[in-house]
Order: C-alpha cells, then sequence, then structure tokens
C-alpha cells in the first residue's frame, strides 16, 4: 500500500500538485469570466428567480425539475469536501489554502455555467427512455467543427472522458465519502469501520437502483435539511468564538502569497502547497470544471441556458458559504495547531534522525526555529538538513527506548508515542526502521498511538467539539458527514452509470454498479491518505479534456449566453 501511495504522490506532483493544472482550471474560469462578461455577478439574480419558481422555464423533456437536478448535483459536491476536504486543505496549506478556494469557487461560478449549459444542449434521450448528458456528448459532437480548423478525434476523446467518469466516481464520490464516514463513526460513535462499510453500502444499491428520479428525491430531501442544521451548529462555535473570528481572515488573507507560517504544532506551509490544496480543495468541493455536475443538471426540464444560470447557484452556496463556515469553525476554535491523541496513519508517519521539538516559550515564539524551519522544508519536500532513520527501533513495554530519534505524524512532531501489538497489548521487541518506514513486513503487526495533529474530517470533528457543544459538537459533524457524504456517493454512482452507458450501453450499467458498491464497502477500511490521494489524481485527470473542450465551444457558448442576456 506505501509504494502505491507513493506512485500517487508523484503522479499527483505532475498533475494537480504541477502548477500547470491550477493555471488551467483558474485560467479557464477567468477567461469565460471576461469572455461572458462576468455571468456569475450578471445572471446572480436570475438564477434564484429560476431555481424559486418566479421566472418559469419548461422544456417538454426531462426527468427531474430544476431544483431537483441542482439538489442532485449539489449532493454530488456537498459532502466530504466541504466538512474533510477543508480541514485537509488548511492541514497541508494552512489558512492561505481557504484564500485559493474562495478564487477557485469565485471563477469556478463561471465554468459550472459554461460546462453545464452545454451538457444540457447535447443530452440525448436513450433507448430505455432516461435522459442522458454531460460533457461526452458535447466533446463528441460540438468538437466536430471547431475554430482550429482541423477536426479533432471527437468520439475518442469522449469515450476517455466517459471512462475517466468512471474511475472518478470511484475515486473521488466514492472512496473518499465512506472512508471518512468511516472514520469518524468509528471515532465519535465506537461503530466498527467495516460495518459502517457493509451497512451504508447495501442502503448505496437499494437507492442507485431506483435510478435518478429515486437519486433525486432523496437529495432534495437531505440537502437542504441537513445544510440548515450544519449551517446552525458552525453559527453556534462562530457565536462562541466571535472575538477570534476577524483574526481567522487575517490569518487568510495575511499569508496569501507567502505561505502559512509554522504555528503551534503546525510546521507551515509555502505558497506552492497553499495554492496547491487550495485549489484542489475547491475543485474537489464544487467540482467547477471537472465535469461531473452537467450529467446530473441535463436531466433537467429547463431550457439548456436556464439550467447553466441556475447552476452558478451551485459553487457559491458549496464553497463560498458552506466551505467558509467549516473553515471559520476551524481557525477561529484554534484546534488546527493543537494536538490529539489519536492512532497513527503509517502512511503519515516517518521516524527521523535526532532529536526536533517544537516547545513554545512564554511568548507562544518556537524555542528552537532553525529545527522547525528544517522540518517545514522536510515536510514540504524542499531540501533540507533532516535525516530520516534506518535501523533498530528497540521497543520496552510500548515505549521507544532509541534517545536519538523524533517520530513525525500527519506533518507534527508526534509525542508520548505508544506501540501495541496486533493484539492491542503494549509491544515489547524490535523493529526495523528502512528509510523512516516500519518495515512492510511487520507494519501490520503493530500501532503507533500518541499526540500529534489530526486532519480531515476528524479536524471537523474537533473543532465543533471544543466549544459548549461539547462531544454532541463531533456527533453533529458525523451525522452531518453520514449525511452530506452518503448523499454525494449516491450522486456519483449516477455520474458513473451515465457514463458506462455512453460507452457500453444500458446493459452495461447494472455491472458498474455492483462494482461501484463493493468500491464503496472496501473503501471503508483503507488507509485515508491512499484514498484521498487517489481522487486528486482522477480528479485532475478528468478535468483536463473537458477544460479543453470548453474552449473549443467558446463561441457556441458565447451565442448560447448572449441569447439569455437579451430574452
Amino acid at each position: 500500500m506505501e509504494q502505491f501511495n507513493n506512485f500517487l504522490v508523484i503522479l499527483d506532483s505532475n498533475l494537480s500538485g504541477s502548477w500547470w493544472f491550477p493555471a488551467l482550471l483558474i485560467g479557464t474560469g477567468i477567461f469565460f469570466t471576461i469572455y461572458l462578461g462576468f455571468p456569475q455577478f450578471k445572471y446572480f439574480r436570475s438564477a434564484l428567480k429560476i431555481v424559486s419558481g418566479k421566472s418559469k422555464s419548461s422544456d417538454s423533456d426531462g426527468e427531474t425539475t430544476g431544483f431537483q437536478a441542482l439538489t442532485t448535483a449539489m449532493s454530488g459536491a456537498v459532502g466530504t469536501g466541504n466538512i474533510g476536504g477543508v480541514a485537509l486543505a488548511i492541514w497541508t496549506g494552512g489558512p492561505a489554502a481557504i484564500f485559493w478556494m474562495w478564487i477557485t469557487a469565485i471563477f469556478g461560478m463561471t465554468t459550472k455555467y459554461v460546462e453545464v449549459t452545454l451538457g444540457h444542449k447535447y443530452r440525448t434521450k436513450l433507448s430505455d427512455g432516461s435522459i442522458s448528458g454531460g460533457p461526452m456528448y458535447y466533446i463528441e459532437h460540438g468538437l466536430k467543427s471547431n475554430a482550429f480548423g482541423f477536426n479533432f478525434p471527437a468520439k475518442s476523446i469522449a469515450i476517455l472522458f466517459a471512462f475517466l467518469m468512471m474511475i472518478t466516481a470511484i475515486g473521488s464520490g466514492n472512496m473518499p465519502q465512506i472512508n471518512n464516514i468511516a472514520l469518524v463513526m468509528n471515532t465519535e460513535f465506537s461503530v466498527p469501520k467495516w460495518f459502517t462499510g457493509i451497512f451504508l453500502g447495501i442502503l448505496l444499491w437499494i437507492i442507485i437502483i431506483g435510478g435518478i428520479k429515486r437519486i433525486a428525491s432523496v437529495a432534495s430531501k437531505i440537502i437542504p435539511i441537513m445544510g440548515l442544521i450544519y449551517f446552525g451548529g458552525a453559527l453556534i462555535i462562530l457565536l462562541e468564538n466571535y472575538q477570534n473570528v476577524i483574526p481567522s481572515f487575517n490569518a487568510i488573507f495575511g499569508q496569501v502569497f507567502t505561505g502559512s507560517a509554522a504555528m503551534g504544532g503546525f510546521l507551515g506551509a509555502s505558497f506552492a502547497m497553499s495554492l496547491k490544496y487550495g485549489v484542489a480543495r475547491g475543485l474537489y468541493s464544487n467540482e467547477a470544471g471537472q465535469g461531473s455536475s452537467p450529467i446530473a443538471h441535463a436531466s433537467s426540464k429547463n431550457k439548456s441556458i436556464d439550467q447553466g444560470v441556475v447552476s452558478i447557484l451551485e459553487p457559491f452556496i458549496d464553497t463560498l458559504v458552506v466551505c467558509s463556515v467549516t473553515a471559520l469553525v476551524i481557525l477561529s476554535s484554534g484546534v488546527w495547531t493543537e494536538k490529539f491523541d489519536t492512532n497513527f496513519s503509517k502512511t503519515d508517519m516517518v521516524i527521523l534522525q535526532g532529536i526536533y521539538s517544537d516547545e513554545l516559550d512564554q511568548d507562544s515564539n518556537f524555542v528552537y526555529p532553525d529545527q522547525i524551519a528544517e522540518l517545514t522544508n522536510y515536510v514540504q519536500n524542499i531540501n533540507s538538513n533532516v535525516s530520516e532513520f534506518n535501523g533498530s527501533l528497540n521497543v520496552q513495554n510500548g515505549n521507544i527506548l532509541n534517545k536519538n530519534i523524533t517520530v513525525i505524524h500527519l506533518r507534527s512532531i508526534a509525542e508520548n508515542v505508544i506501540i501495541k501489538d496486533s493484539n492491542k497489548d503494549l509491544f515489547t521487541g524490535s523493529l526495523q526502521i528502512n528509510n523512516g518506514k516500519v518495515d512492510q513486513s511487520r507494519s501490520d503487526s503493530v500501532t503507533f498511538q500518541g499526540k500529534s495533529l489530526v486532519s480531515s474530517a476528524e479536524l471537523t470533528a474537533k473543532a465543533f467539539s471544543n466549544g459548549i457543544m461539547g462531544e454532541y459538537g463531533g456527533k453533529l459533524v458525523a451525522i452531518a458527514l453520514l449525511l452530506f457524504a452518503f448523499s454525494t456517493s449516491i450522486t456519483w454512482c449516477y455520474y458513473g452509470d451515465r457514463s458506462t452507458a455512453y460507452i457500453f450501453g444500458e446493459k452495461g450499467v447494472i455491472w458498474y454498479r455492483n462494482f461501484y458498491v463493493l468500491c464503496f464497502i472496501l473503501a471503508a477500511v483503507i488507509d485515508t491518505t491512499v484514498v484521498w490521494n487517489i481522487a486528486y489524481v482522477v480528479v485532475a485527470l478528468v478535468s483536463i479534456p473537458n477544460l479543453i473542450a470548453m474552449f473549443v465551444l467558446r463561441r457556441e457558448m458565447k451565442t448560447l449566453s448572449d441569447n439569455f442576456q437579451t430574452k
């Protein structure tokens, strides 16, 4: 598993972790924002009118209302990314990452407007009477005549996109959702991860077998209710920590172009990391440019351009409202720099040669700033003098006897480290360490525990629990994540089965659904870091052909947009 994760890290470093992908993603949004005359601002009121029914728009074909299509698409977006993904962005990129999430969302509103309009326009009715639309259709039919003077292999590119969407539905819309659900349910309610996976897997299969109408019905009920409950709980935390809200904004804006400085247990993050994880989390949260939402919006009875206008609301609600609330709760509570008792993930743990300290003086300054600077470079893969430990780790009654080592977990210096064996008893013996990692032959036989930073949904749960709500705050997060993430998994299966139908026909859908549920169950017990790295890679891969196709069809989109403006 560790080798596979290392492969994913290398792959991601050349995709979303590279400079060109954020440039392509945000650049597409900026281009269309200017090219179409800032539609995210110009048509915002129109979007509210259409979705509320004050402005009528109807089409003879379709399986859902505009509101149902919007909530279905939002159920695919509002999930782990809003609860665990925001926390992950702060843990890796610091508060400054939230700024880049906002930038991604603002320009993503235009990107969403474009892809949803095109996806709806080129939709088709399948032989079973169901509606199917999305980027694969406008790639196939829209790229035949293009502004570059030659024909793209449109069908081949469309098939490639659909295949990547099938994989992305599992790697992004499926696995991170159940993984985080299982983690939080285990933390807050002591429910075994495997039980959560099996129980929700069966429920998932029952729902998705009913197709888009049942999915839309479930989504339109879950998202509004749970959104209000989650927002209400967050508001309580923010009111309690009101004095820290303004400083939280200062932290977000103050280090946008410099990166986030080391603080408490947090070892800092460079500008590159803030940008990378802010954009990546923004994309994962609102899916603008990814090509997934157009598949849900294509089922709407609204006119194409009207449904495109409605979709502007999606990144606004998802990222600028829900994600921002989560970020402010985490930052204002201060838990993002605190260490908590936790079980260590082998993937996120490394043993270093030498003793390092993040001790603070009475003014909350690091006692050994040079050590912190070296560790900050190390965790960010920047050249440093830090050396990984090689040799035998001697352990007695769970305690490490080696004196000249430091355990790093989740990019923080671990404290009070205890090692247990497979029977949960205190371990006595020696462990072979290679390049800072426990030898794979013994990796599964021991468990490391101690105090370190926490990330993902666990960090959000800690933020909600750190105050007047107490343990009930963490339980609220667990329930919110359960409903949000589960609805996301439902919707993403629909994205995957529409893509399957495009390549293999309707007969292939049932096989895909069964495989989707199987992966859902298995992902409940897989390492969280591995799951997130899979999501990073597949999201970047599926976005590329979609963004290119949108640019090629820019003139067609301009005509459609101008027609809405003048109607």
